[in-house]
């Protein structure tokens, strides 16, 4: 049976001037503006028929602090779709706590990154469907990696980044996805930094060598401009989700717009 493909809204939450969660929009995850309240647009979501939904505190793992709980136990209380928590995620006390918080999965990039061993502990403690590697990939054009793909007509790979896209960390993308999925990861969740907020379409040589690489299920996330970027993600990359926030965030288009767009062109969705 042929696996529906899932369309998944993302908030990027971070503390306003007032200390309250906000959430915020940006291009290649700077220049970020305010967009709405978390919980109202996490309710709005669960309403038009989103397939999940994930929550991601931006500068937690940055600023070295915890994931807003409170937050995302409010959202739990709203919303009756999967939702995935990341940011700051480092221990497996953290797991938990987002997990009894109401998450149904916890996103972990930073955390995996400087201790693989947590993708293990998580996942023999809570499941592997609990653990989601996140991905803040971006392209280098330069004779550091592992594995190399044609963009442009130049030959370069993906580095893996951390806290929100401000460090390099020298590690290719697909070799981390391997380990990751070899650990027990459950699913990744693959960023570009470049594709960020652009809204010029999903990196697809990006997507296309990780989804090539490992057997998990891949989300697909960053410069989503509308439906036909979904579709080209699913079709030419065979991503198991797209991500976007920005389309959804500003009405220019609704779940079930794009879910009907994928739907006549045979890409098999979910629908009301």
């Amino acid at each position: 049976m042929t696996l529906t493909k899932r369309i998944i809204p993302c908030i990027d939450v971070d503390l306003d001037d007032e200390g309250n969660a906000a959430v915020y929009t940006g291009v290649n995850f700077e220049d970020l503006e305010y967009t709405g309240d978390p919980v109202e647009m996490a309710k709005k979501y669960n309403e038009a028929g989103a397939d999940e939904f994930v929550f991601l505190d931006i500068t937690a793992s940055a600023e070295g602090r915890e994931t807003m709980l409170h937050v995302v136990e409010s959202i739990a209380d709203e919303v009756f779709i999967p939702l995935t928590v990341g940011g700051g995620i480092r221990t497996r006390e953290d797991v938990k706590e987002t997990l009894r918080a109401g998450a149904d999965k916890v996103s972990i990039n930073t955390g995996a990154l400087e201790r693989p061993a947590l993708i293990e502990e998580g996942a023999a403690a809570f499941g592997s469907q609990c653990i989601v590697i996140s991905v803040d990939a971006r392209r280098r054009f330069d004779e550091q990696g592992d594995h190399y793909v044609e963009v442009d007509g130049e030959s370069c790979w993906f580095e893996c980044t951390v806290k929100g896209g401000r460090e390099g960390t020298d590690i290719d993308v697909i070799s981390w996805a391997e380990e990751a999925e070899d650990r027990g990861a459950g699913e990744l969740f693959v960023n570009s930094i470049d594709a960020d907020g652009t809204k010029d379409g999903y990196d697809i040589p990006l997507t296309r060598a990780v989804c090539d690489t490992v057997s998990t299920p891949v989300i697909a996330s960053s410069g989503c401009g509308g439906p036909e970027d979904m579709y080209e993600v699913f079709t030419e990359a065979s991503a198991d989700a797209g991500l976007a926030a920005s389309i959804f965030h500003f009405g220019e288009y609704s779940i079930q717009e794009t879910k009907e767009y994928l739907d006549e062109r045979d890409v098999p969705v979910r629908l009301r």
